[in-house]
């Protein structure tokens, strides 16, 4: 910084003497040797990371060459309807058009801020009136006519803003930085949109599932009660079991009826994903549910270059630094260089001739000396503002850390679940079988038969809503590792 004023101290007794070749060189000279800043060396805050995730044993570790890396992440469950409603939202889904809208502006301040360390040269062209009176209360009309003057004047002006203490250049770095934390910002809601859209497609794929089985099981019902109202009527079973064989019928139908309502909430979802109105859309219903993708698991340090929350948190820590400088800069004053030159005449006709031309050039140095302590409170805002995003960003990472860890703890207990749900329910499918043997000889009465077939049907059901619930579970988990976005290449491309 001593050099740096040295140097300054130079350049200003260049611009106080001399001619205007000197006071340009002088200007350049400036700019080129004040190339210090005020804000502090920027360091990523020190987080605390694990060597890896707590239920990270027995996953497989993700590479480079993974499908996760790749920006299509949701082609991991292998459905061709599925892939072409997520590109439908990347194009269309409005949430995602608003943050892009919201980068585009934050890109427009870096240009904005990126052109403030140049020069700028201005033109006026215009036309002057003015009247000055006589002073005397007795002269006539025609004598205070005479005060009436026309000026015409033409100037071309350059101004520049010389920045000495690194003002503008930390400007122009936190607009950089606050435009990638936008990036960021739009990386991650269209991460969130693409997984909900996801998540609704997989849960209505499912009910799809569930519908197909109620619908077989109510076709069932409707032959138990049909064979119950043939035997009563023969004399071989009692009204009871006709009883229990109607209302088994009509709670299995209410259920079926209860899935419409569900399904179509899910529809409707998938459609405003899509940027469409759900009037306009229609999902027919399909026989297959996409398999359980393996889900390749990162370290935790590499979170923090996956996760577009995680980086646009840090991206905004930057900002928040380079604004220090700014603030600090204002104890120092401001040099600015002006030229302006031009033709001024009171007559239309030689208003362009060279007795009518003026010029004029010098230098301009701005210092607040007094002002109760703003500027002191500016910077211990700043730095207040700094401290803010570092625990911002440290909240980041933890949440991430916790969200990688639940969904992780949450498919092992589904996938431990899952064998033993399986089992109950090849339990119950041989115990129905079994029952409606034991039925069909006369052995044990309809109610047996029932129970029995309430509990399989709810063996079935439990084991469609916990695939339900691990599909969207790994959903979760692609999402909380940063889906297939990567800051090291999405930033760069900027």
């Amino acid at each position: 910084m001593n050099f740096a004023h040295t140097r300054i101290h130079r350049a200003l007794r260049l611009l106080t003497q001399g001619r205007g070749s000197r006071l340009v060189s002088a200007g350049l000279c400036v700019a080129m040797l004040s190339a210090c800043t005020l804000s502090p060396d920027y360091h990523r805050p020190e987080i605390s990371t694990p060597a890896q995730f707590k239920q990270a044993e027995g996953w497989t570790q993700a590479n480079p060459s993974d499908a996760i890396a790749r920006g299509a992440w949701w082609e991991l469950y292998g459905d061709k309807q599925l892939d072409a409603l997520v590109e439908e939202l990347n194009r269309s889904n409005q949430t995602v058009a608003q943050y892009e809208a919201q980068y585009r502006q934050a890109q427009a301040l870096v240009r904005s801020s990126r052109a403030a360390l140049f020069p700028s040269l201005n033109l006026t062209v215009g036309k002057n009136r003015s009247a000055q009176g006589t002073g005397s209360s007795s002269s006539s009309l025609s004598n205070n006519s005479s005060g009436i003057r026309d000026t015409y004047n033409a100037q071309l002006g350059v101004s520049w803003e010389i920045d000495l203490w690194g003002k503008l250049r930390e400007a122009m770095n936190a607009n950089e930085a606050s435009a990638e934390a936008s990036l960021a910002d739009m990386a991650a809601i269209r991460l969130s949109q693409q997984s909900e859209l996801v998540q609704n497609y997989l849960q209505l794929r499912v009910i799809d599932a569930q519908k197909r089985l109620l619908e077989a099981t109510v076709a069932a019902y409707e032959r138990s009660l049909k064979m119950n109202e043939n035997q009563y009527r023969a004399g071989v079973a009692g009204p009871d079991a006709v009883a229990q064989a109607r209302t088994q019928l009509k709670s299995t139908q209410a259920d079926l009826i209860d899935l419409a309502w569900q399904r179509a909430q899910y529809e409707n979802a998938i459609a405003v994903l899509m940027g469409k109105a759900p009037a306009d859309f229609a999902l027919a219903a399909s026989r297959d549910i996409p398999a359980l993708p393996p889900v390749p698991v990162s370290l935790p340090s590499q979170l923090l270059e996956r996760r577009p929350d995680i980086a646009s948190a840090e991206r905004k820590v930057m900002a928040a630094n380079a604004n220090i400088g700014v603030s600090r800069a204002a104890y120092f004053p401001d040099l600015s260089l002006s030229m302006n030159g031009g033709y001024s005449s009171s007559s239309f006709n030689n208003w362009i001739e060279l007795p009518n031309r003026y010029w004029s050039v010098g230098p301009q140095l701005a210092l607040t000396l007094f002002d109760a302590g703003k500027r002191s409170a500016e910077v211990d805002r700043s730095v207040a503002v700094y401290d803010q995003t570092v625990a911002q960003y440290r909240q980041a990472v933890l949440d991430g850390f916790k969200e990688v860890e639940n969904y992780l703890v949450q498919l092992k207990v589904y996938g431990d679940e899952a064998v033993v749900r399986q089992e109950a329910l090849e339990a119950a499918r041989e115990s129905l079988r079994l029952t409606e043997n034991q039925y069909k000889a006369g052995l044990i009465g309809y109610l047996d038969v029932v129970n029995v077939q309430t509990t399989a049907l709810s063996s079935e059901r439990s084991v469609l809503t916990l695939l339900q619930g691990r599909l969207v579970a790994s959903v979760q988990l692609i999402a909380a590792l940063g889906g297939g976005w990567d800051a090291r290449t999405q930033l760069a491309e900027q």
